[in-house]
C-alpha cells in the first residue's frame, strides 16, 4: 500500500508540473500564464466569429487553464500557454456558435502555434451574408498547421486560396459541403504529408489536377458531388497508400485507366454517377483489397465474364447497376462469400441465373431487375422469405418461377409463374399438339397435290386423335 502511495504521489507531481501546478504541503495552485499577445489574438479572433457581445476576458479569464473555452485546446511552450486547436461552430452543446455576420479577423493568423483549425456550420447564409476564405497570411501556419477543416458552411463561397499550397505540414484538408466554386488548385499536390483530402459537396469545376496523383501518403481522397469533368488522371495509379477513393456524382468521362489496378490497398472505390465509358477494365481484378466497388450509372458497358471475380474475395458491396452490361452473369460471383449487396439491375444481361447465387452466406440485397434474363428461378422459398423485395428480379419478361413448390405468400415480387404443362399418361399434350401441327404444316403441300383439302384432312386427323385418346383411357380403366 505504501509503494502504491509513493507511485501515485510521483505521478501526481509529474502531472501537476506539466500543468504548471505546484504542491507544497497544503494545496497551493499556481497556473501557467498565457502570453498576453496570444490571449488578445485569441479573444479577437473568436469575437469575429461569434459576435462582438462576447467578452472572453470576463467569461474565460484563464482560457487554457481552469476555465477553458470550449473548442480551444492549448499546450505549453517555454512556460506559457499557446493555442494549438481552435474549433468554431456547434460541435458540442456548449461550443462557440457563430453569429449571423461572422468574419475572419487578421488576429487569427497571430496564433503561431496553431496545429488544428476547423469551422462547422458557421457560415450558413449564401444569400444574406456570403463570405470567402481569406487568400493571404496562410503561410504563417506553414510550420505547424496539420489539420484544416470547413464543414457544412453553405455561405462559404469563392475559390480555394492557392496559398493553401504553402501548408507543407498539413495532413488533413477537409472542405466538405460548402459553397466553394472554381478550379482545384494544382499546388495542393505539393502537400506531401497529406493523409486525407476531402473536397466533396461543393461546386468545383474543370479537371482533376494531375499533381494529385503525387500525394503518395494519401489514405482518403473524396472529390464527390461536384462538377468535375475530363479524364481520370493516369497518375492516380501512384496513390499506393490509398484506402478510399470517392469520385462519385461528377462529370468524369472516357475510360477508367488500367493504372487504377495498381491501388492494391484500396478498400472502397466509388465512381458512380459519372460519364465513364470504354468497357470494364480487366485491371479491376488486381485490386485484391477492395471491399466496396460502386460503378453504377455510367456508360461503361462490357461483359462480366471478362473479370476474375474470385480475386476480389473481400468484396461486401458490388454495385454495377445501369452501366450497359451485356452477356450472362458468371457463376463465379457466387464465390464472393462476404458479399452483402449485389446490384446488377438495369443492364442488358441475358441467360439464366445460377441457383448458387442464393447460397451467398452474407447477402442481404440482390437486385437483378431490368434485364433480359430467361428461364426458371430455382431459388428456395426460404430465400424469397428472407429477402422479400430486397431480391429484385422484376422487369425480366422471360423469367419465371415454378409453381407448386412454394406457398403463394413467398414468391419473387414482380415475376410471373411458369406455365404449367398438361399431361395424360405421361404425354405432354401441349408439346404433342405443337408437334402434330408442325407435321401437318410440313405435309400440307403433299396433301394439296393429292387434290384433297388440308383443312378436311386436319379435321379428320383431330377426330382420330381424340378417338385414340379415349380408347387408351378406356383400356387403362379396364386393366
Amino acid at each position: 500500500m505504501k509503494s502504491f502511495t509513493i507511485k501515485g504521489c510521483a505521478i501526481f507531481v509529474l502531472f501537476t508540473l506539466y500543468l504548471g501546478v505546484w504542491c507544497n504541503g497544503e494545496a497551493e495552485i499556481v497556473a501557467a500564464p498565457m502570453e498576453k499577445t496570444e490571449q488578445e489574438a485569441l479573444y479577437s479572433a473568436i469575437q469575429g466569429f461569434v459576435g462582438k457581445w462576447w467578452n472572453g476576458s470576463d467569461l474565460y479569464p484563464d482560457p487554457c487553464g481552469w476555465t477553458p473555452i470550449q473548442g480551444v485546446t492549448c499546450d505549453l511552450f517555454d512556460g506559457f500557454w499557446y493555442v494549438t486547436d481552435l474549433n468554431i461552430g456547434p460541435i458540442h452543446d456548449n461550443s462557440l456558435a457563430c453569429a449571423p455576420y461572422s468574419e475572419f479577423r487578421p488576429q487569427l493568423f497571430a496564433l503561431k502555434h496553431l496545429k488544428s483549425l476547423s469551422f462547422f456550420n458557421c457560415f450558413v447564409s449564401p444569400h444574406h451574408h456570403p463570405i470567402a476564405i481569406p487568400t493571404e497570411n496562410w503561410e504563417v501556419f506553414a510550420g505547424n498547421l496539420e489539420s484544416l477543416e470547413f464543414r457544412s458552411n453553405p455561405g462559404l463561397i469563392g475559390e480555394i486560396p492557392s496559398t493553401f499550397g504553402d501548408l507543407k505540414k498539413l495532413q488533413s484538408l477537409v472542405l466538405l459541403e460548402n459553397g466553394l466554386t472554381g478550379e482545384l488548385p494544382s499546388n495542393i499536390g505539393n502537400l506531401m504529408e497529406l493523409r486525407r483530402l476531402v473536397l466533396a459537396g461543393n461546386r468545383f469545376t474543370s479537371q482533376i489536377p494531375v499533381s494529385f496523383g503525387g500525394l503518395s501518403k494519401l489514405l482518403i481522397l473524396d472529390l464527390s458531388s461536384n462538377s468535375l469533368s475530363g479524364l481520370l488522371p493516369l497518375t492516380f495509379g501512384g496513390l499506393a497508400s490509398l484506402l478510399k477513393l470517392d469520385l462519385s456524382s461528377n462529370q468524369l468521362e472516357e475510360k477508367i485507366p488500367t493504372e487504377i489496378g495498381h491501388l492494391k490497398n484500396l478498400t472502397l472505390m466509388d465512381l458512380s454517377n459519372n460519364k465513364f465509358s470504354g468497357w470494364l477494365t480487366k485491371s479491376l481484378q488486381e485490386m485484391c483489397s477492395l471491399e466496396e466497388l460502386v460503378l453504377s450509372n455510367n456508360l461503361i458497358g462490357g461483359d462480366l465474364m471478362s473479370i476474375e471475380w474470385p480475386n476480389l474475395n473481400f468484396l461486401t458491396i458490388l454495385d454495377l447497376s445501369n452501366i450497359g452490361l451485356s452477356g450472362e452473369i458468371p457463376e463465379s460471383i457466387a464465390e464472393l462469400k462476404r458479399l452483402r449487396f449485389l446490384g446488377l439491375n438495369d443492364n442488358n444481361l441475358t441467360g439464366g441465373l445460377s441457383p448458387k447465387l442464393a447460397d451467398l452466406p452474407s447477402v442481404s440485397a440482390l437486385y437483378l431487375n431490368g434485364n433480359n434474363l430467361t428461364g426458371q428461378l430455382k431459388f428456395s422459398e426460404w430465400f424469397y422469405r428472407k429477402m422479400g423485395r430486397r431480391f429484385g428480379a422484376w422487369d425480366n419478361p422471360n423469367l419465371c418461377y415454378p409453381t407448386g413448390l412454394m406457398s403463394t405468400s413467398h414468391v419473387p415480387y414482380g415475376v410471373r409463374p411458369c406455365q404449367q404443362e398438361v399431361t395424360v399418361n405421361g404425354i405432354d399434350l401441349e408439346k404433342k399438339s405443337k408437334l402434330d401441327n408442325g407435321n401437318l404444316n410440313q405435309n400440307s403441300d403433299f396433301i394439296s397435290s393429292l387434290g384433297v383439302s388440308s383443312c378436311y384432312i386436319g379435321g379428320l386427323w383431330n377426330f382420330f386423335l381424340v378417338e385414340l385418346l379415349v380408347l387408351v383411357l378406356v383400356l387403362n380403366l379396364n386393366l
